[in-house]
C-alpha cells in the first residue's frame, strides 16, 4: 500500500511554518505585540519549528521504504 501519511502533515507543517514565519518577520518591529511573551517573536519561531518540521516529514517522505518479501 503506497499511503504515507507524512505528506499532507509534512504539506500542512510546511505551509502553516511558512505564515507565520512570514507573519513574525513582518511584525518584528512591534514591540508592544510582544509584550505578552516576554518580548520573544513567538511567532517568528514557532514558525521556523513548524517550517523545520514539515520540511523534514516531506524529506523522510521522499525515502524510498525497505522492500518486503
Amino acid at each position: 500500500m503506497g499511503l504515507d501519511i507524512k505528506v499532507p502533515i509534512g504539506l500542512m507543517f510546511t505551509i502553516l511554518g511558512l505564515l507565520l514565519t512570514i507573519f513574525g518577520l513582518a511584525t518584528a518591529s512591534n514591540a508592544e505585540m510582544y509584550q505578552r511573551s516576554l518580548d520573544i517573536n513567538i511567532n517568528l519561531w514557532t514558525g521556523a519549528a513548524m517550517l523545520v518540521v514539515g520540511i523534514a516529514m516531506l524529506a523522510t517522505s521522499k525515502l524510498k521504504p525497505a522492500k518486503e518479501e
